[in-house]
């Protein structure tokens, strides 16, 4: 079920999960998404630099992720109230969901927890069908960036098998 790093691998099914992503209780996950890809991007925390500059690059970088119909999911242990104050901090309009209690579960179930007790900076895109299309882990200070996500964005979009990363 998960690679040698402990992250789910591709061609499993992801598993579904619905986390809060606002303060009134609004809930989001990959299930309410089916039919059009879905991007997870665990990162460890909010307010560190490079979550900050992953989550902001990720922003900008929504017209691109628009052209596959994709929908981001920023994942990490904090708080919804940490996530609001960050997210209008940075610019951020993508949800920010709030795996906090249990913590990490959803971090957990993907592969993607530490033994820090946050989410490790860990990238999933799912396909339409709610299955592991590409992954890959990142060092904990390193912005893995968009282009993988973007590869395995356009491999699905030309039908073409998309490998691990």
């Amino acid at each position: 079920m998960t690679d040698p790093n402990g992250l789910i691998r591709p061609g499993r099914p992801a598993p579904d999960f619905s986390l809060p992503a606002t303060p009134d209780g609004q809930h989001t996950g990959p299930g309410g998404y089916r039919g059009r890809p879905v991007v997870l991007a665990f990162y460890p925390a909010d307010w560190s630099p490079v979550c900050g500059d992953q989550m902001a690059l990720y922003q900008a970088a929504m017209p691109e992720f628009d052209r596959y119909r994709a929908a981001v999911l920023g994942i990490s242990v904090d708080s919804i109230w940490s996530h609001r104050a960050f997210a209008e901090s940075q610019g951020i309009a993508f949800p920010l969901l709030a795996d906090f209690e249990p913590k990490g579960e959803v971090a957990r179930a993907y592969g993607a927890y530490t033994p820090r007790g946050e989410a490790a900076r860990a990238l999933v895109v799912l396909d339409p069908d709610g299955a592991v299309a590409w992954s890959h882990l990142s060092p904990p200070d390193v912005n893995p960036g968009a282009d993988g996500i973007l590869d395995a964005l356009e491999r699905l979009g030309t039908g073409r098998q998309v490998v691990a990363g």
